[in-house]
């Protein structure tokens, strides 16, 4: 049986034309995003398919291989990364048909206590980030636009806030699959490259809630409620911090956006910002009714699916006391070498790749631990249904799986065309090419890495996308000049958070739920600047981090 080694020179034996030609797909698949306008799993199947031609006619694959490659990565894109996507819009779903999420949703309006500015950064930001947690993939913009939208903020300042405060969440949202999938794809280990980002975001994540006063309220609103923003950032921040490094850098978002609520509520039971009610007024906004009064039953119900998630996921991760769960659970896995190609894709020392094996985490997945998890929620609030108030049945809870398979089946299709156009262009060499001749940019790639993730969710509209297309490029090009491949893929997911404001989907959502559709590019105007401006910090943040404070990032 014939095999295979990927080469940096294999067309016409030079570097810079393999690299160009190694393009080809990705210039497909931003084309006919951008130019054709075509649906992003059509523009992945296209560019799939110049991946193929690519890898057979220019790099010298073998056909058999290269199709088998492609098989492997959408079989990968299939689970766990669209199970766990899937099961996490679920666990969400499980919450609003048990009507418990209304009474998230009264909470936040009720900790707010009458200040529209506090309200709109808990609901874009904190409650923001616990969709993005779970949901994802455009929910947190669409819910809290109208949400916040309801609060009487004009159209154009709700889409403004809710896109820029869907920020720092990005990086780890649905159970963070874009840094699992930058993990699978470079063989580095996704907790490694999660603590990392642990230490980018959450610069965004404190500054963010200052924006956001800026935008709602001018200078006036940081004047006054200045404090808000501080212990709602800070916190946020540094629980984001404290996860992605110590705990689980799946639960981030969920443990990040519960802290920063708590905060919230610790303060203002000691102090309330002046001018809310001279905000009103000028806006033309009368005073809303106060909340519902919830319950202490009610309140912990509603919270009660945040805390299980956390404390199944903690259990599975980090208990070692008595029996190692975290090992219990990595022993289900099963290795699949992948039939046909395993053994015949060779490195450079005449060596199989290990890449070639396929590891089914049937139990030990992100995607089925939120599915138990969702099965005990669906089963407590079957019992505890309020006397009727809250029906959910055992048997709609499990139904509504199928339905999110459903929602989530063109997503699906993309992810998986893009994971099988990516391992496509790792296993043939196109990638390896590509990120060996962007290395001879040398240190200043290290500036620039960020932006690569930027573009690519900016484009796709996904951080995990982004990932897909470009983290194996960012690792070959780390090791080529001598910088962290953790460092650079990590830079890759953070340049996606700071790009996912300015993407045409995420546009459209936002100018779908404040009723501004066809005028996506007022609103693309009033988020562009601050995208570029992160996005600079950002490269600045990465590039020092390469250097002079390396001594901050997190030890392997």
């Amino acid at each position: 049986m014939s095999t295979y080694t990927a080469l940096t020179d294999a067309v016409g034996g030079s570097l810079a034309l393999s690299a160009l030609v190694g393009t080809l797909p990705l210039i497909t698949f931003f084309v006919m995003l951008l130019a054709v306008k075509a649906r992003a799993f059509v523009a992945g199947l296209t560019s799939l398919a110049v991946a193929l031609v690519v890898a057979i006619f220019a790099f010298g694959m073998p056909w058999e291989l290269a199709f088998l490659s492609a098989s492997q990565g959408a079989v990968f894109g299939l689970f766990p990364i669209v199970w766990i996507v899937v099961m996490a819009l679920w666990f969400y779903q499980v919450t609003v048909l048990s009507g418990r999420f209304e009474d998230m949703r009264t909470i936040f309006d009720t900790i707010g206590g009458g200040d529209l500015r506090i309200q709109a950064i808990l609901i874009a930001f904190c409650f923001g980030g616990l969709l993005e947690a779970l949901a994802g993939f455009g929910a947190p913009v669409a819910i809290t636009a109208t949400m916040i939208l309801a609060l009487g903020l004009k159209p154009l300042k709700t889409a403004t806030v809710v896109l820029i405060a869907n920020t720092a969440p990005v990086a780890f949202g649905a159970i963070a699959i874009p840094i699992t999938t930058a993990g699978a794809l470079t063989d580095l280990d996704p907790a490694h490259i999660g603590a990392i980002v642990g230490h980018q975001a959450p610069f965004f994540a404190l500054m963010v809630p200052f924006i956001l006063l800026l935008i709602i309220d001018g200078v006036r609103g940081l004047k006054e409620a200045w404090p808000a923003a501080l212990a709602i950032g800070a916190s946020f921040a540094v629980a984001q911090w404290w996860s992605a490094t110590f705990f689980s850098y799946e639960l981030t978002d969920v443990v990040a956006s519960l802290v920063g609520l708590g905060a919230a509520v610790v303060l203002l039971r000691f102090w309330r910002p002046k001018g809310a009610d001279d905000l009103r007024n000028r806006l033309g906004v009368d005073k809303p009714p106060a909340p519902e009064a919830l319950t202490p039953v009610r309140v912990w119900m509603a919270v009660l699916p945040y805390i299980l998630v956390v404390a199944v996921f903690g259990v599975a991760k980090l208990w070692r006391i008595g029996a190692d769960i975290p090992a219990a659970l990595a022993a289900t896995d099963i290795a699949i070498p992948w039939p046909g190609l395993d053994g015949r894709l060779l490195g450079e020392d005449g060596e199989p790749i290990s890449g070639t094996v396929y590891n089914f985490q049937w139990l030990s997945s992100p995607g089925t631990l939120l599915l138990l998890t969702g099965i005990l929620v669906a089963v407590i609030y079957s019992v505890f249904n309020g006397n009727g108030r809250f029906p959910l049945t055992i048997g709609n809870a499990l139904a509504e799986i199928g339905r999110s398979f459903y929602k989530m089946r063109f997503s699906a299709l993309t992810i998986v065309s893009v994971l099988a156009l990516a391992y496509v262009m790792n296993f043939s060499g196109q990638t390896i090419a590509i990120g060996t001749w962007v290395a001879g940019l040398g240190a200043i790639f290290a500036f620039l890495s960020p932006v690569l993730g930027w573009l690519g969710t900016a484009v796709t509209g996904s951080d995990t996308s982004a990932n897909a297309l470009f983290s194996n490029l960012q690792k070959t090009a780390a090791l080529e000049t001598g910088l962290d491949p953790y460092l650079m893929t990590a830079a890759n997911t953070s340049g996606g958070v700071v790009g996912k404001m300015i993407s045409p989907q995420s546009l459209a959502i936002a100018a779908t739920a404040v009723s501004m559709e066809g005028r996506e590019s007022a609103i693309f105007r009033s988020v562009v600047g601050w995208s570029v401006g992160l996005l600079l910090l950002l490269c600045t943040l990465v590039f020092l981090q390469s250097n002079v404070l390396s001594g901050m990032l997190p030890s392997l």
